[in-house]
C-alpha cells in the first residue's frame, strides 16, 4: 500500500488525512465489531489490515474479551475476526495500555505495558497473522524487564526498544531483541537522550528517530535524537531558526517517503518500482522545489510546521503555510492536487498514479496527536531535511 494516505484510530472515532490532497476524511465507527474508547493502544499494517491492540478502558469488560480489533483498508470497515486463540481455548494476552507492538514478516510482536492492578509487565507476546495465534515467548530470557510508555521498531531482523518506566521509575536504557536468535541485548552508549517516557520512534534510512517524550510525565519535549544503527551513536538534531516548537507527549508518529521505508537485509526496499517505469508525465503532487539553506548551519537540520484541523473538513494549504512562515527558501507544493482530488472522487486514482506519488513524496514526519491536550486534532509535519 502507498502511504498516499495515514490512518490514524483513537477513541471516539477513526480519522484518514489524505496526504496528495490535504484533507481529513472521517471514517464509519459505528458497527459492533468497531473497538470500544480506547487510550494508550498501538496499530500495525499488514497486508491490507489494521491491528488494533490493547488499550480498552473498562477493564471488567475486557475479562471476557481478547483487545484485538481489526480493520479492513480497502473495505474501510471494522472487520468480524476471531482469532484461533479463541476457538481453541489457547492462551492470549490480557488488556494492557502503554505497550508496543511491531510486525516481523507475519507476525505482530507486544511487548510490556500496564495492566490493570498489576502494573507493569514484561510479557512478550507473537501474534501470527495467518494461524491467528497467541504465544507467549518465554524463550526470550532476559531483556528491559517490566516496561510501559516505551517506544519500539524495527530494524532488518531486530527490533530496538527505548526507555519507558518500569515502575515508577523513567528509563534512558535501549535495547535490541533478534528474531533469528530470540535473545535481549542492551546496547551501551556515553550519549544520548535523557530518562523519556511517552516518546515515539521511526525508522528512517538506517537509523531509529525518536521524537518527545519526557523525563517525567508532566514535562513533554520537543527533542528529536537520531541514533545511527550501523555506527550506534547518537546525534540530536537541530531546529530550523524561526521553525516553530512543538512539545508532546504520549502522542504517535509515522514517517512518510522513501527514506523512511523498511529495507530487507541486502538494503532493497520491500516495496520495489520497477527500473523500466516511466514517470515523468505522471502527476506529480508533490514537489520537493528546494532545500533549506545551510550555509550558516553547521548541522543537518529539520522544520517543523503546524496545522490545525478545522472542523474535520480540511487542514490549510501546505504551500501557504510555508510562504507565510519564510521557512528559509524552503518550499513544498502541492503541484496537482484539484487534479488527484477530481481523480480520486472519480475513482479514476490507478496503482500507477500512486506509484508516481510515492516517489516524488518529500521525507516527512507526521506527528499526531499527544498532550498538552490544547489544540485538539493538531498534526504537526516535520519536513526532513537531514542527510
Amino acid at each position: 500500500m502507498v502511504p498516499a494516505a495515514l490512518t490514524d484510530c483513537n477513541s471516539g472515532g477513526e480519522m484518514s488525512v489524505f496526504l496528495v490532497c490535504n484533507e481529513w476524511a472521517e471514517l464509519p465507527c459505528n458497527s459492533e465489531e468497531a473497538p470500544e474508547e480506547l487510550e494508550e493502544h498501538t496499530m500495525v499494517a499488514h497486508q491490507e489490515f489494521l491491528y488494533v491492540f490493547g488499550g480498552m478502558q473498562d477493564s471488567s469488560y475486557t475479562n471476557s474479551k481478547i483487545p484485538l480489533w481489526v480493520f479492513d483498508i480497502v473495505k474501510e470497515c471494522w472487520i468480524n475476526w476471531k482469532t484461533g486463540s479463541e476457538t481453541l481455548q489457547g492462551v492470549t494476552p490480557a488488556n494492557r495500555k502503554g505497550h508496543s507492538a511491531v510486525t516481523f514478516g507475519s507476525s505482530m510482536y507486544v511487548y510490556g505495558g500496564y495492566i490493570d492492578i498489576r502494573g507493569s509487565t514484561k510479557e512478550f507476546w507473537k501474534f501470527d497473522f495467518d494461524s491467528r495465534m497467541w504465544s507467549l515467548l518465554s524463550s526470550a530470557q532476559g531483556g528491559p524487564g517490566p516496561r510501559h510508555g516505551h517506544s519500539a521498531m524495527t530494524f532488518q531482523d531486530c527490533m530496538y526498544l527505548f526507555g519507558g518506566l518500569q515502575g515508577l521509575r523513567e528509563q534512558k536504557d535501549l535495547w535490541s531483541w533478534s528474531s533469528a536468535s530470540q535473545t535481549w541485548s542492551c546496547i551501551k552508549f556515553h550519549s544520548g537522550p535523557s530518562r523519556l517516557v511517552g516518546h515515539s520512534a521511526v525508522l528512517f534510512k538506517d537509523s531509529m528517530l525518536i521524537f518527545g517524550g519526557g523525563e517525567t510525565q508532566s514535562s513533554p519535549q520537543n527533542s528529536l535524537w537520531r541514533f545511527n544503527l550501523k555506527t550506534q551513536t547518537w546525534k540530536k538534531l537541530a531546529l530550523l531558526p524561526g521553525s516553530a516548537s512543538l512539545c508532546r507527549i504520549h502522542h504517535c508518529s509515522i514517517g512518510m517517503g522513501q527514506s523512511f521505508q523498511p529495507t530487507a537485509p541486502n538494503g532493497i526496499f520491500f516495496r520495489e518500482i520497477p527500473n523500466s517505469y516511466n514517470i515523468n508525465n505522471k502527476l506529480r503532487p508533490f514537489k520537493n522545489k528546494c532545500q533549506p539553506s545551510r550555509s550558516t548551519m553547521q548541522e543537518p537540520c529539520i522544520e517543523l510546521q503546524t496545522f490545525h484541523m478545522d472542523n474535520k473538513k480540511c487542514l490549510p494549504d501546505l504551500s501557504t503555510a510555508l510562504k507565510d512562515t519564510k521557512l528559509k527558501g524552503s518550499c513544498l507544493t502541492f503541484e496537482n492536487k484539484e487534479a488527484v482530488r477530481k481523480k480520486r472522487s472519480s475513482g479514476d486514482l490507478t496503482e500507477e498514479n500512486e506509484d508516481a506519488m510515492f516517489l516524488h513524496m518529500p521525507d516527512l514526519l507526521l506527528v499526531l496527536g499527544g498532550k498538552p491536550l490544547q489544540g485538539q486534532h493538531m498534526i504537526s509535519v516535520w519536513h526532513m531535511t537531514v542527510a
